[in-house]
C-alpha cells in the first residue's frame, strides 16, 4: 500500500530559476528541516545569506563577519547594489549570530543555546524577503529596461526604413489637453 501526502513536505515558496541554484537549495532545505532541527535550519539560513552576499553583492572574504563589514562599508558609502539597505545589513548580521550557534561550537560545550522553529522561520522569511528585494527586483528592472530598449530599437528601425524609402518622418504628437 502506498501512502500519499496531502500536504507538501515543506512550506518553501518556489523560487525563480534566475536565483542561483545553491542558494535555492539551501533555502529549500532550511524550510524542510525547520521543525525537525531549527538549529540546522538556522545554520542553512546563515549559509544561504552568505552565498547571497557573495553572489549578489560580489563580496567574498574568508569569514561572514568580514563580508558583512565590507557590505556595511558599501552601504555607508552609498556604493552597495540596489536594494541593499542599512537595516538589511543589520538583519544579516543578526542571522550571522544566530546561525553561528549551529555553525560554530561554543568553548563551553555544556552551554547549549537552542533555536526554536519560530526563530528559524524568521530567518527563512528574511531570505524570502531578500530574494524578492534583491534578485526578483533586479530581474524585473532588467526586464523592464530590455522592453524599453526593444521598443527604441524597433522605432529606430522603422524610422530608418521610412527614410530609406524616401519618406519623411513625422513624429506623432499627443492631442492637447482640454
Amino acid at each position: 500500500m502506498e501512502v500519499w501526502r496531502l500536504r507538501p513536505a515543506s512550506f518553501a515558496i518556489p523560487q525563480p530559476g534566475f536565483i542561483p541554484e545553491p542558494l535555492r537549495n539551501d533555502y529549500y532545505e532550511a524550510c524542510l528541516i525547520r521543525d525537525l532541527s531549527p538549529k540546522a535550519s538556522a545554520t542553512l539560513s546563515r549559509r544561504c545569506l552568505q552565498g547571497m552576499i557573495r553572489d549578489f553583492c560580489n563580496i567574498s572574504k574568508a569569514r561572514l563577519i568580514d563580508e558583512i563589514k565590507e557590505l556595511r562599508k558599501l552601504v555607508d558609502e552609498d556604493a552597495a547594489p540596489k536594494g541593499v539597505e542599512t537595516e538589511t545589513v543589520d538583519a544579516i548580521d543578526h542571522v550571522r549570530g544566530v546561525g553561528n550557534i549551529g555553525a560554530h561550537m561554543e568553548k563551553d560545550i555544556n552551554n547549549i543555546v537552542e533555536v526554536d522553529p519560530g526563530e528559524a522561520q524568521a530567518l527563512i522569511e528574511l531570505i524570502e524577503m531578500l530574494f524578492a528585494e534583491w534578485y526578483v527586483a533586479r530581474e524585473k528592472r532588467r526586464e523592464r529596461l530590455r522592453k524599453i530598449e526593444t521598443i527604441a530599437t524597433n522605432k529606430a528601425t522603422q524610422i530608418a526604413d521610412l527614410r530609406s524609402q524616401g519618406q519623411g518622418v513625422t513624429l506623432s504628437q499627443e492631442p492637447e489637453s482640454r
